[in-house]
């Protein structure tokens, strides 16, 4: 009976944990190298995309964070004014963040630039990298 109420009470931690988790206002946003269309992006933990859709409320952050093999120039391409400090993600590892204050619809994509490693061979075109952000 003991064993029972021990594995219940760290079921029921981990849901309270993983609901807090649910609540934070970062929103993470990763990208990286991949053999068919040469890069890609997603949402947390989602899948890998050219164009990604998220749908958040006013105040929450995006960070970027660019885990592939070349450098990428973070840019806005629609919606209110964001100032994007840190937009050029120079290098494996590189990150930037900001936060989305008000509502509208945004939409981000990125330029980039040449391999940091030689000999990376991808097939077909590069894919154009875009995030549409509705903040309501």
């Amino acid at each position: 009976m003991k064993t029972f109420l021990v594995l219940l009470a760290i079921g029921a931690s981990t849901a309270v944990f993983a609901g807090q988790a649910a609540a934070s206002s970062t929103v993470g946003i990763t990208i990286r190298h991949q053999a068919v269309g040469c890069h890609s992006w997603a949402i947390g933990n989602g899948a890998y995309k050219p164009t990604q859709r998220l749908t958040v409320t006013a105040g929450t952050s995006l960070k970027f964070t660019d885990n592939d093999v070349m450098p990428h120039i973070l840019v806005q391409l629609m919606g209110p004014k964001v100032t994007i400090l840190g937009a050029r993600l120079a290098k494996m590892g590189a990150h930037t963040a900001f936060r989305l204050t008000k509502p509208g619809t945004y939409v981000f994509g990125t330029k980039p630039g040449d391999d940091y490693m030689k000999g990376i061979v991808t097939k077909g075109p590069d894919n154009v990298l875009r995030l549409i952000v509705t903040v309501k």
